[in-house]
């Protein structure tokens, strides 16, 4: 089959060109693509960790599978950057480019686990919540998390954006991404992961209650 790979800043800079084809085997992936054109320009190898992929204007993974006529847009980071490993943000969350971002060809597995806001605690039933952080420290903590999950169980990159603010009920407040060579390792140390962001990082939830009150979370355990 034929794919369509385009090209853009500094890899349009070392390929030379906007677009190019690329014959490959039926049931081709994303990564096999990449390694072609990583094969064929050297100088690319290097982008491999810091690139977001689409297939046909969708953002994709390194697993994905290619059909003919696809195609591909190898992006490499943005005036911002490619999406941080740690985050703590107001932003909404999305779990795909956190996939692509751990994603590596010697990762049999990427696990993502996503909490969101839902409309009852404790029995009691919840209009909306809030989130506050010690933003600057929260990372910190979350990165240092991450190193003792990969520890752990040997795992690659890890990825870990919180939101903070006002969250709708089924919105995401959390999304933990893991990459390790087994899918075993990957789900152990994502449940752990989030176990220890509950524990240790200065974040807050606040629950406001369909009846008008509200409660931070902890709170009745804190007054003893």
């Amino acid at each position: 089959m034929v794919v369509t790979v385009r090209y853009f800043a500094a890899h349009r800079e070392v390929t030379g060109q906007a677009t190019e084809q690329f014959e490959l085997a039926e049931h081709a992936t994303v990564g096999a693509l990449w390694a072609a054109i990583a094969g064929r320009y050297p100088r690319l190898a290097g982008y491999g960790g810091r690139m977001l992929y689409a297939i046909n204007q969708q953002w994709s993974e390194l697993g994905s599978e290619l059909r003919e006529g696809d195609e591909v847009a190898f992006i490499p980071p943005v005036s911002g950057g490619a999406p941080e490993l740690f985050l703590v943000s107001e932003a909404a969350l999305d779990p795909l480019p956190l996939q692509s971002l751990v994603a590596s060809p010697d990762m049999g597995a990427i696990v993502s686990f996503c909490g969101v806001a839902r409309n009852n605690f404790g029995g009691r039933a919840t209009a909306w919540l809030e989130y506050q952080a010690y933003q600057e420290m929260a990372v910190t903590v979350l990165r240092e998390i991450a190193g003792d999950a990969r520890g752990r169980w040997n795992t690659g990159q890890i990825a870990i954006h919180h939101r903070v603010g006002r969250l709708a009920i089924g919105e995401a407040a959390v999304i933990i991404v893991v990459a390790a060579p087994h899918r075993h390792e990957a789900f152990a140390a994502a449940e752990w992961i989030m176990d220890r962001i509950k524990q240790i990082a200065p974040i807050w939830k606040k629950e406001i209650w369909a009846d008008g009150a509200s409660e931070w979370v902890g709170e009745d355990r804190a007054k003893g």
